[in-house]
């Protein structure tokens, strides 16, 4: 596409791509004006979204979103989730977040968009943590992408699946190449039949780990549900409604802490709310009605941003270990202006118990820790409190107003705190260290086992765990114990492994392979040869 006649592009009214001249009237929040990005031709476009997919780059599938229209969110989600030193998510994909949170939800269905080979994989992980429900799928090839169609088909899938009987709402997420290529999730309807629509961009290019795309979808569905809440009556939760003030919960936690953090609420006669993101519509509801939310997970800067619009305080950290739930009651009665008589005596009565349960259990060894959940400083917190020297912890997660207290409380205590800390940071922590256990992301635990350490996936190890109050005190004391234990056979098995995964036996080549032209000529006549042959036979 030349410009030199000064072309625009953009969505109309109904969702459908159109090309027009510059001169030719248009709604100028719909139209894209090309020229000003020269070197971004339709074809370019075309490739970039489609033949390059996601190998054509971080700075292409950018420049695309935005001469595509999709400048403001991508803007947006650079203020939530500003990046870090690497250009690019060092976790999995980050739209695993948000689908993980679509499906764990009750009536609730998912659609995504984006290249088969995204949607493959996040499906395939989705079910390999347990999801157990199918996820929707609108392939797109060159022309339904360029065209428009794409933006049609998935209407048409939307209407399709939305049935009132079965579903609250549909969620539909554009992966990298829709986002990329502009695709309006905007324009779909609000709701079909009294199924609520929600639309998000989830792009690798702009989300840096897949904890915050968890982040993306919970504040889309706050946002909804609190605009609603505006417009009138809603239904009520299908647990009810408390009969005490109540301190919604935001970040995923193990089922057990949101019970431990009620019964520690109880003596301030508050209870917990809901915890976001929440397993069914009507509980949305029922969070926005707190009198406070407890940022546990301090990375929900969309989510926040809704409890902030309808005027509910945010408070930060988390009841872990015996500081930390000294501190963080202190903090949740004072916001809501109990006594503080009440405070201290609701502090009396856990502070003892969980001083007990952590001497109880002592960790004795130093310990680096890292991850990309956002819950890697309370998990620190606690394992300096049983008794751990925890010289480094780094989080893939922003610094943010609701992490500082957790973040200075580990400084005075000499711990080195990393936000958005990349693998190559923690890896360098780890063999500057040397320590007795390394927790950390899978490629750190490899990397660790390679080097002799005992190491451990804080995941599957560390976050299916209680944390809070007196359940969390003990809670990790015998796997990190026995993880440390294991040191002696660690160096036996490194020794044995000597050499394996290295050089001639890594299984990666590092150089480009020897090509052998006459090979594939003789190959392909063989081919042909046998296609000739076939024919023949056909025609006898």
């Amino acid at each position: 596409m030349s410009h030199d006649g000064g072309f625009e592009v953009g969505y109309d009214a109904d969702g459908k791509l159109q090309i027009t001249e510059a001169s030719a009237p248009a709604a100028p929040e719909m139209m894209i004006d090309v020229s000003k990005i020269p070197e971004l031709t339709k074809k370019a476009l075309q490739d970039v979204a489609v033949e390059g997919g996601c190998t054509a780059g971080i700075g292409a599938m950018d420049a695309a979103a935005r001469a595509a229209g999709k400048s403001e969110i991508l803007d947006q989600y650079a203020a939530d989730y500003p990046q870090g030193p690497h250009d690019k998510p060092q976790s999995m994909c980050p739209a695993f977040g948000s689908l993980r949170v679509g499906l764990r939800m009750k009536r609730t269905a998912t659609i995504l968009s984006g290249s088969a080979c995204c949607v493959y994989g996040l499906t395939f992980v989705s079910h390999f943590y347990g999801a157990r429900r199918s996820v929707g799928y609108v392939p797109f090839n060159s022309e339904t992408l360029v065209t428009g169609k794409l933006f049609e088909d998935i209407r048409e899938a939307v209407h399709d699946i939305a049935d009132p009987e079965k579903l609250d709402a549909v969620i539909v997420t554009n992966l990298c190449v829709p986002t990329a290529s502009g695709v309006p999730l905007r324009l779909l309807p609000e709701e079909i039949n009294g199924v609520r629509i929600v639309g998000i961009d989830v792009p690798g290019f702009g989300i840096p780990t897949h904890a915050e795309a968890k982040d993306v979808l919970a504040g889309a569905m706050l946002n909804y549900a609190r605009k609603e809440i505006e417009a009138g009556p809603v239904p009520m939760p299908a647990s009810g409604k408390s009969d005490r003030p109540t301190v919604s919960l935001l970040g995923e936690m193990f089922p057990a802490d949101p019970m431990v953090i009620g019964q520690m609420l109880a003596p301030l006669g508050l209870a917990a709310g809901p915890v976001v993101p929440c397993r069914e519509w009507r509980e949305l509801y029922a969070a926005l009605d707190c009198g406070a939310v407890a940022a546990i997970h301090p990375f929900y800067t969309a989510a926040v941003r809704e409890f902030e619009a309808a005027g509910r305080p945010v408070v930060g950290s988390a009841p872990v270990g015996h500081d930390g739930t000294r501190d963080w009651l202190k903090a949740i009665g004072d916001t809501f202006n109990i006594p503080a008589d009440q405070i201290a005596a609701a502090q009396n009565q856990f502070l003892p118990l969980i001083k007990d349960a952590l001497a109880a259990k002592p960790i004795n060894g130093t310990i680096t820790l890292s991850g990309y959940e956002g819950s890697e400083l309370l998990v620190a917190r606690l394992l300096i409190e049983s008794g751990a020297n925890i010289p480094y912890v780094g989080t893939a997660c922003a610094k943010s107003p609701w992490s500082a207290h957790d973040a200075a409380w580990l400084e005075d205590k000499g711990v080195k705190v990393k936000f958005r800390a990349s693998l190559e940071d923690d890896c360098a922590a780890m063999e500057a260290i040397r320590p007795d256990l390394a927790i950390g992301t899978t490629p750190v635990v490899q990397k660790g086992k390679e080097l002799g350490i005992p190491s451990l996936y804080f995941t599957n190890l560390i976050s299916a765990r209680p944390l809070m109050g007196v359940a969390g005190a003990g809670s990790l004391a015998e796997v990190v114990n026995a993880a440390m234990g294991n040191k002696e056979r660690m160096a036996h098995m490194r020794e044995f492994f000597e050499g394996v995964g290295h050089g001639d036996t890594a299984g990666v080549w590092e150089k480009s392979p020897n090509l052998h032209p006459t090979f594939r000529a003789t190959n392909q006549k063989k081919l042909e040869r046998a296609a000739k042959a076939a024919k023949a036979q056909e025609m006898i």
